[in-house]
């Protein structure tokens, strides 16, 4: 079974020899560590790297988190959250909630904002359930997770005693440094290290991903092994034509340069939408910088459809489109005959919804195309591990290409330091006295 299919052919793209050996060019530079940002290229072969002895280390602890906890909090921010969310709502039941009795413990998340309503509702709505927490940060200085958790290890410490407490927090952090790594290492808790050369919007394959969704009961085995398999297809010595990573970048780059400057990813199924929010980091981050960049949007389709749909079909022809479409679903529902058929539906009776969604899908590319939106299709078999763990590395992959494809270092991220900056100015932060000086007066 093949775990993802790429199809280019609606976008208007023609391979020139020119732009396949630049595409693969790039993709060489990642396996040969020579390109920018090579300090941070232990996501290439990562999934290939992760031993039974790995995964066996995360699912014990697991199933600690899952013997002591109903709810386990987990906290990050940007790749230190999205992309474990991203991989649980897709493998999950959404209205598990409603549910009598639950076979894994909630899994909920913090520290990726500083709402203080968010975080007042979060802790009153686990007040009557056993919690755990998960905490990822590399320094533990990181402004809104070390809120939240400061926040979240005060409740578990006051519930449970702090010896207690000890084994309902693990620390995913640096090996050897930080904030966070000093604080665990203090008190006892478990801890997991974030690998010095993987980036956090790549690290979804390291125990920030897995962590979390082995406690929320995914088999992250076998997304190992579909990232792994993934790794493989898209490995530097497999020709331009066999390498989906390659043809996806090598596409967008075309179009890029042809004037198209807006990516939009969509998919028919609503558990993945937190993959195009996962997918909107790795590619915002990763390329927009120097002035240069496809700007990355999302919609969820067909809601969208009856909002962003008119802007897609007839706005600015300045975008293209990137659809995740699903093979097969995990159940059956058909439409049931209705004698009155007011609504007028009768011609759809004993059709699945699936066939019903898949004309909508293919309906609107072709609308969409009539309407000058190049097309991309990408095709998973089913929500499944293995799929979405290929599906993640093809997009990993298929980033670093593209950043070096126009020429920026897909690793870093300056623009990020620039809002911090003045936040801390603000707050009067000791040792920005001088920047809160010049920020305030500006106010």
């Amino acid at each position: 079974m093949e775990l993802l299919k790429l199809n280019t052919t609606k976008s208007g793209i023609a391979f020139s020899d020119e732009l396949k050996a630049s595409a693969m060019a790039a993709n060489s530079l990642l396996h040969s560590g020579k390109g920018a940002g090579n300090d941070f290229l232990g996501w290439v072969n990562l999934p290939s790297s992760i031993d039974k002895e790995q995964i066996d280390a995360i699912n014990a602890c697991a199933a600690t988190l899952r013997a002591k906890a109903e709810v386990v909090i987990c906290i990050g921010i940007g790749g230190s959250y999205l992309g474990a969310k991203a991989v649980l709502d897709a493998m999950s039941n959404p209205f598990e909630l409603l549910h009598s009795e639950h076979k894994n413990p909630i899994v909920l998340f913090a520290g990726q904002n500083i709402s203080e309503d968010y975080m007042a509702e979060l802790m009153e709505a686990v007040k009557n359930y056993s919690i755990a927490t998960i905490v990822i940060s590399k320094s533990g200085t990181t402004t809104e997770p070390a809120i939240a958790f400061r926040i979240i290890k005060e409740e578990i410490e006051k519930r449970y005693g702090k010896e207690e407490a000890k084994s309902r927090i693990v620390a995913i952090t640096d090996k050897a440094r930080g904030a966070l790594k000093t604080l665990a290492t203090d008190e006892g808790y478990a801890t997991f290290v974030i690998p010095d050369n993987v980036g956090g919007r790549f690290s979804v394959l390291t125990p920030v991903g897995l962590l979390p969704l082995a406690v929320g009961g995914v088999d992250i085995e076998a997304l190992v092994a579909g990232a792994a398999a993934m790794e493989q297809a898209t490995a530097e010595g497999v020709a331009f034509e066999d390498n989906l990573a390659a043809q996806y970048a090598a596409t967008r780059y075309a179009l890029y340069t042809s004037g198209k400057k807006i990516e939009i990813l969509g998919s028919y199924e609503p558990k993945l939408q937190n993959i195009n929010e996962w997918w909107k980091q790795l590619y915002g981050e990763s390329e927009g910088k120097d002035g240069k960049g496809i700007f990355p949007a999302s919609v969820t389709l067909t809601a969208d459809l009856h909002s962003m749909g008119q802007y897609i079909q007839e706005g600015e022809r300045s975008m293209f489109e990137t659809i995740i479409s699903v093979e097969k679903p995990a159940h059956e529902v058909k439409v049931e005959a209705d004698e009155a058929n007011l609504d007028g539906l009768n011609f759809l009776a004993g059709k699945r919804l699936h066939e019903i969604n898949k004309m909508a899908e293919l309906g609107v590319q072709l609308a969409h195309i009539d309407g000058g939106v190049p097309n991309l299709l990408i095709q998973i078999p089913a929500i499944e591990e293995k799929a979405i763990g290929a599906l993640l590395y093809f997009f990993e992959k298929a980033c670093g290409i593209s950043g070096y494809l126009i020429e920026v270092n897909p690793f870093n991220q300056p623009g990020v330091e620039a809002y911090k900056k003045n936040m801390f100015a603000l707050l009067d932060k000791p040792g920005y006295e001088e920047e809160s000086k010049a920020i305030k007066a500006r106010l």
